[in-house]
């Protein structure tokens, strides 16, 4: 009973971690390294994080900084930051690259909020879809493995879980929406 339950833990804990670090690339109008997660650098053919080709750092709150450990990588890294959808130009010093981020307008506060919150609700509809998957699951135990006091522990243990994932998710759009508004 308790590794069946444990499948259904693991799914709506994914749909979470999921969903934060979706929350982590959405900038704030303040510097966040995690808005540079999703881009890949060509590097000798291969597509590598930006993270591992140098330091990313954050020397003020609106600005970050790149320094390469092969000068020769600055144009491949701006390449990439140009092509993504981050929407900052970067410059560079010859020595590193920097990322200067505006601050956000209120109709784009408003907007990025919007947004948060719509992840936030089809996190929750997946977290929903996981539990029903779950108790379809256990019903058809309930037809010959295990009886039907035991499905119905089960469906109970996992609506406790549902609704604990759904709080979660809730505080995390909170948190984020609060972080944006945050001028």
């Amino acid at each position: 009973m308790e590794e069946k339950l444990q499948v259904y833990e693991n799914k709506m804990k994914k749909a979470y971690e999921f969903l934060e670090s979706d929350y982590a690339g959405i900038r704030a109008g303040r510097a966040n390294p995690h808005v540079l997660d999703k881009l890949r650098v060509n590097y000798y053919g291969t597509p590598t994080p930006i993270q591992q080709l140098g330091n990313v750092t954050i020397p003020e709150a609106r600005l970050i900084q790149i320094a390469p450990w092969e000068k020769s990588l600055i144009k491949e890294i701006e390449k990439a930051i140009m092509a993504s959808d981050i929407g900052i130009n970067p410059s560079n010093d010859g020595n590193s690259i920097r990322l200067v981020f505006p601050e956000l307008t209120e109709e784009r506060r408003k907007d990025l909020v919007k947004e948060v919150k719509k992840k936030g609700e089809e996190s929750k509809v997946a977290i929903r879809n996981i539990r029903r998957d779950g108790n379809d699951a256990f019903k058809k135990l309930g037809k010959g493995e295990v009886s039907e006091d035991e499905v119905k522990q089960m469906e109970e243990r996992l609506q406790k879980m549902t609704d604990r994932y759904i709080k979660d998710v809730e505080k995390l759009v909170e948190e984020k929406s609060k972080d944006i508004l945050t001028v």
